[in-house]
């Protein structure tokens, strides 16, 4: 069954004080009321919002708070992530026992409440480098991260990706850097998207191809696209400043792309082909993120849920002046 995941941003509350926390909570109200879920999920949503963005403030500092909607095989799930700098949890054992709270005034009661009703959880929490939760309510969902965030002071982001699973375990992504920010990069990223929700599993090398010919009529954009199936074999292809980068046991593989701009100027494509080891992670991300970090900067970062890794590195590598896009999965 083809199905096709993506964002053109995620909802981004930046929690600060204590109005931030109401508003995303009726932020995520509204969200749920827009995808039609039962009032026990909103419910639910509602409270892991609230205690996650608590603690956020509480512990953390101040923080983000993201939400975004990803389907799944019956319907839809909404994926929250707090992501603080603050001073990390000491004893990550005890914040998660249900029914521990380190402070009063929410709706539940802590991590406890919210990995209960979360259908999947996972964080990661170091010692004067912060704490990322991820909370997913609804039904699991699959097993990649995503995190795309607007330039400050814009109201939409010009980066975009897709992701799309089919029969025989094929699975194609897709990364798009609109040329600058705001409306007219977000339209650019939103046809290069377009193009390969059409046809997903087109050999990547197509696929750039049909988005420069798709965006021709824009101000045009950075796009590479990856697809791999159960032979463990990756390609790959890539025009303009996506990075790509395979992470496996064994170290890691940078992913080629070339210059150019899809839609203005695009030398003649070239394909790569990878091998992929096991557990091997891919991850990919606009250059609103600096292409310098190492996973092995991160003790047992790469153990943890893809959105917690993508949710990690973009808070810790983000440029801050760009529209900003990664995304994290099992390749």
């Amino acid at each position: 069954m083809l199905r096709v995941y993506g964002s053109a941003g995620q909802r981004r509350h930046q929690i600060g004080d204590p109005s931030a926390i109401g508003e995303a909570r009726r932020d995520a109200r509204r969200l749920a009321a827009h995808l039609s879920l039962d009032e026990t999920t909103s419910g639910r949503i509602g409270v892991v919002v609230t205690e996650l963005a608590t603690n956020i403030l509480r512990h953390g500092g101040g923080g983000d708070l993201l939400l975004q909607a990803l389907p799944t095989a019956n319907g839809t799930t909404v994926e929250v992530l707090a992501v603080d700098r603050g001073p990390g949890m000491d004893d990550v054992e005890q914040c998660l026992q249900d029914g521990y709270s380190s402070g009063g005034g929410t709706l539940g009661t802590g991590l406890g409440a919210v990995r209960r009703m979360a259908a999947e959880f996972d964080l990661y929490s170091v010692n004067a480098r912060g704490t990322v939760v991820m909370a997913r309510v609804g039904e699991p969902a699959a097993r990649f991260g995503a995190v795309s965030t607007a330039k400050g002071g814009e109201t939409v982001c010009g980066d975009a990706w897709r992701m799309a699973s089919g029969e025989y375990s094929q699975t194609a992504l897709v990364v798009i850097d609109g040329l600058g920010h705001g409306p007219s990069a977000a339209e650019a990223a939103q046809k290069a998207a377009d193009s390969f929700s059409a046809n997903p599993f087109e050999p990547p090398a197509r696929q750039i191809e049909r988005a420069h010919q798709a965006l021709a009529s824009t101000r045009g954009a950075a796009v590479a696209c990856a697809a791999w199936d159960a032979a463990r074999a990756l390609s790959y292809a890539g025009i303009g400043n996506i990075a790509g980068r395979l992470c496996g046991p064994g170290g890691n593989q940078g992913l080629v792309s070339h210059n150019g701009t899809l839609g203005f100027q695009m030398r003649r494509v070239q394909q790569f082909n990878y091998p992929l080891s096991e557990n091997a992670l891919l991850i990919m991300h606009t250059d609103g993120l600096s292409a310098r970090w190492d996973l092995d900067d991160h003790e047992g970062l790469r153990f943890r849920h893809p959105a917690v890794i993508a949710a990690t590195l973009h808070r810790d590598h983000s440029r801050g002046r760009d529209d900003s896009t990664i995304v994290v999965t099992a390749a």
